[in-house]
């Protein structure tokens, strides 16, 4: 499997395209969807799916696009299942004083092991930026998607609904730093870190 990185929308937030040499995945489509099918084209890659992290505005302003042009299922923890039909709850409204919303999910997720495309991975359950974040650990390639909840030296905000410092604390501190210190993390924003850098140098919450 091989990742890519597009800064979409309007906050530059990182869509990843997890791929194999004929099947991707789309995770966290911000914006932009034209650059993810200009991606999808020029390595001839076939989507298979939206995975989202979780359903703030900035991760989710390319899905309706994409889920219709590719008819893709789109992948969301239920504690947010209402979110992607509701600006007021996705933060599209309050922070860019428009509507940013899409058709339900398709499909939600839970703890444990997963397989799509025969690209195989774990999700993690990783709340407190808000009720339904989740990570996408793959452990072939020591690689963690960690969405809003952890950043190279820093964390989620927790002010936003449903955020819950404590909870965010656990959540990185008990599941992404169980993680071995390998693994390179691809946050939601920003540049990639490493477990091992955040446990030494995270000055939110060190290990």
């Amino acid at each position: 499997m091989e990742i890519k990185t597009l800064p979409l929308g309007p906050l530059g937030t990182n869509c990843y395209i997890l791929h194999t040499t004929k099947h991707a995945l789309i995770v966290d489509p911000g914006g932009n969807p034209e650059k993810v099918i200009e991606l999808m084209e020029k390595y001839k890659l076939i989507p298979k799916a939206i995975l989202l992290t979780h359903a703030h505005f900035d991760h989710i302003g390319a899905v309706q696009e994409l889920r219709e042009k590719y008819q893709l299922g789109v992948y969301l923890h239920a504690n947010e299942r209402d979110w992607l039909q509701d600006a007021s709850l996705n933060g599209s409204l309050h922070f860019i004083g428009e509507q940013i919303t899409t058709n339900e999910p398709d499909h939600f997720f839970k703890e444990g092991e997963m397989e799509i495309a025969g690209i195989s991975f774990h999700i993690l359950h990783t709340p407190g930026h808000s009720p339904g974040s989740v990570s996408f650990v793959f452990p072939k390639e020591s690689i963690v998607v960690s969405g809003d909840v952890l950043f190279r030296q820093g964390i989620g905000r927790t002010d936003l609904s449903g955020g819950d410092i404590g909870m965010l604390e656990r959540s990185i501190k008990n599941k992404l730093y169980a993680l071995d210190d390998s693994y390179t993390v691809y946050p939601g924003h920003g540049p990639e870190t490493t477990i091992k850098y955040e446990k030494q140098y995270n000055a939110f919450f060190p290990a």
